[in-house]
């Protein structure tokens, strides 16, 4: 039975899935001649174009994914990969910092930093990485299928909050209830919710370091 979505088993989870997608988000490093500028924009863009079609998978079945944890939990996954992401771009390490910056793009849950802190220590009944797979450091797709599939399991245990996660467009949301062809618009629709992750994880991170 999934939890209460109170700011502890919040912060319990985001902790995991930052741990956890920790490998896949150095693999996936852009590359380091890129300027200043454009690096929040090679996170939104070069990285959504992978992550937007695993995401998109779940479609296949049409409406019936909605009827299951998968669309939420699959594409929250993906959106925690760009905004790690976008926050090691804005020299965000601090754990309390990540998690935070976390829970207000995929949840938007106000989770200051401060709060987060005391609540990083594990707490009795913290789920366990035996529970839910050791993190996965290999290289390729297979490795980075797995690491999104680890944080969507993670991500299930607060599916209630992930609604309020960004999302695509309403015409391509619409296509996506479709069977089969629902791929297309759910591919559309994830790649430009990971742009919109991306957008508000880069604006929070800089009022973050302004602060």
């Amino acid at each position: 039975m999934a939890p209460s979505n109170t700011d502890a088993a919040v912060v319990d989870v985001l902790r995991r899935v930052d741990r956890l997608t920790a490998p896949l988000v150095r693999r996936l490093g852009r590359p380091p001649a890129l300027p200043q500028a454009e690096r929040d924009e090679w996170w939104a863009d070069r990285v959504s174009r992978i992550a937007a079609g695993v995401s998109a998978v779940p479609r296949l079945a049409g409406k019936l994914a909605d009827l299951l944890p998968l669309q939420n939990t699959v594409g929250a996954a993906a959106q925690s990969v760009v905004v790690l992401g976008v926050a090691g771009e804005h020299g965000i390490t601090d754990p309390a910092e990540r998690v935070s910056l976390l829970a207000r793009v995929l949840l938007d849950r106000d989770l200051p930093a401060e709060r987060v802190r005391p609540l990083l220590d594990r707490a009795r009944g913290a789920y366990t990485d035996a529970a839910l797979g050791a993190r996965d450091d290999r290289a390729g797709l297979r490795g980075a299928a797995r690491t999104l599939w680890r944080a969507a399991r993670l991500l299930g245990r607060i599916d209630d909050a992930l609604d309020a996660r960004p999302k695509g467009r309403l015409g391509a949301r619409a296509l996506s209830n479709l069977p089969v062809v629902g791929v297309l618009g759910g591919y559309a629709a994830e790649r430009e919710g990971l742009r919109r992750a991306a957008g508000r994880a880069a604006a929070l991170a800089d009022r973050a370091v302004v602060s």
